[in-house]
Parts: C-alpha cells; structure tokens; sequence
C-alpha cells in the first residue's frame, strides 16, 4: 500500500481510515470510532482530543478462514501509515 501523506492532528482521520478498510475489506460491517476523547490525559493522548485511540468493528467475508491473529495482522497493517503518524491505540472486534 502507498504511504499516505502527512495527517494533520487537528482533521480527524476516522473517514480516511473507514474508506481504506471499506476499499481493503470491502465489509458487511464496519465502525470506526475514535475514543480518543475518553483518554485525555492518558499516555498518547493528544491535546486536540482525536486520532490518538481508535475501535474498528468490522465484518468481512475476507476474515472467514483466517485465525484471529492473521484477522488483526491484516487490519494493522491496512492502517499502517497512520500508527505510524501517531496513532497510539486500536483495538479491533469482529462482529
């Protein structure tokens, strides 16, 4: 995958991640909440409140023979770029 630009702290990056994950997975459920606001003051939270901690709810018919580590390895690695650019947290569910 291509290395996205460079995020901006202040423009919330939930729609870029749910349209990489819709355009990967292609799922018949997806959320993308980000809790970051629920962290303030916790260990890489950011001052603008967003983007630092994330929940992804997803479902995909890509997931069907795959173990549960091989599920998260291929969510990690579709939102790569923005771990990279400061994302502290993501936890992921597969409804």
């Amino acid at each position: 995958m291509s290395k996205l630009p460079p995020l901006s702290a202040q423009t919330p990056w939930q729609p870029l991640m749910a349209e990489i994950l819709q355009s990967r997975f292609n799922p018949s459920q997806l959320e993308v909440i980000d809790e970051s606001s629920q962290h303030a003051g916790h260990s890489g939270a950011t001052e603008a409140g967003m983007n630092s901690h994330f929940r992804v709810r997803i479902a995909s018919s890509q997931f069907d023979q795959l173990s549960r580590v091989q599920r998260h390895r291929l969510v990690y690695d579709s939102l790569q770029d923005f771990l990279d650019q400061g994302l502290h947290a993501l936890a992921i569910e597969f409804v």
